[in-house]
This record gives C-alpha cells, structure tokens and sequence, in this order.
C-alpha cells in the first residue's frame, strides 16, 4: 500500500477505501444499511476516526485550505472524547455560559487528555470572550 497523497486519493471513500475504517476498525466497505440492520455495525461506529479527520485534514492544507485544516486537526482530538465531554466543551464556549477560571478548567483538562489543539483554542476563546464581555461573571 502506497502513502496517501492528499490530493490524488480525494476523495478517500471512494479512492482509497482501505484507509477509512470505523472506530472499532470497521472496514469502509463493510458499514452497510444491513450491517446495522444486522447488527454487524453499531450506532457507536458510524463515527470519524481519529485517523480519517486527520487524512481530510491533510487534504484541506494540500488543498490550501489552513483554517479548515486546523478545524479537521481539532476535530480528531475531540473525536475519541466522549459524547458529553464534547458537549460541554460546546455549551461553556456560548455566550455567558462559563467563567474565565470554568474555561481555564476545561483547557487544562483538554491539555491533560491529549487535545492541545483545542485547549490553545478555549484559551484563545476565553480571551477573546474576555474582550468581548461574553463571559459569565464569576459567583
């Protein structure tokens, strides 16, 4: 098997099936609607791996498209978080919704899971939500 190149393989699902797979290691080809009817495939599977958000996201940077590049990078370090994990990072970046130290909180914890990307992202966030006045006021 050759090394991808994020140009030519693009799309992967259709020309480079092999390297997408489910969370449980799936093959592509093999996530069906009877699969799931079967129960061969679960809900849990149908999910982007960790690995496939950062093959798009070597696409996107080849394609010169930096930002949706770091967008895909942060997605692959959220995508072994759990679902509730990911939610409350989601909620506490909405307006008025998490205190400074809240946000500094979930970064450090982010930081501690192995998610450096998003943990400069909520840190950059707190400060521009600082700026803004859009963080909940301590108390």
């Amino acid at each position: 098997m050759s090394v991808p190149d994020p140009l030519l393989d693009y799309p992967l699902g259709e020309r480079r099936p092999e390297l997408v797979t489910t969370p449980a290691g799936t093959p592509l080809a093999e996530v069906t609607l009877e699969g799931l009817r079967s129960g061969r495939v679960t809900p849990d599977e149908l999910r982007a791996t960790p690995e496939t958000l950062l093959r798009q996201a070597a696409v996107a940077r080849a394609a010169g498209r930096e930002q949706l590049a770091e967008n895909l990078e942060r997605a692959a370090e959220l995508a072994s978080l759990p679902d509730d994990e990911v939610l409350a990072v989601y909620t506490a970046l909405r307006p008025r919704r998490a205190t400074a130290a809240e946000l500094d909180v979930i970064a450090r914890h982010l930081s501690d899971v192995a998610a450096p990307r998003c943990a400069a992202f909520v840190r950059e966030a707190a400060v521009v939500m600082a700026e803004r006045g859009l963080l909940r006021a301590p108390g």
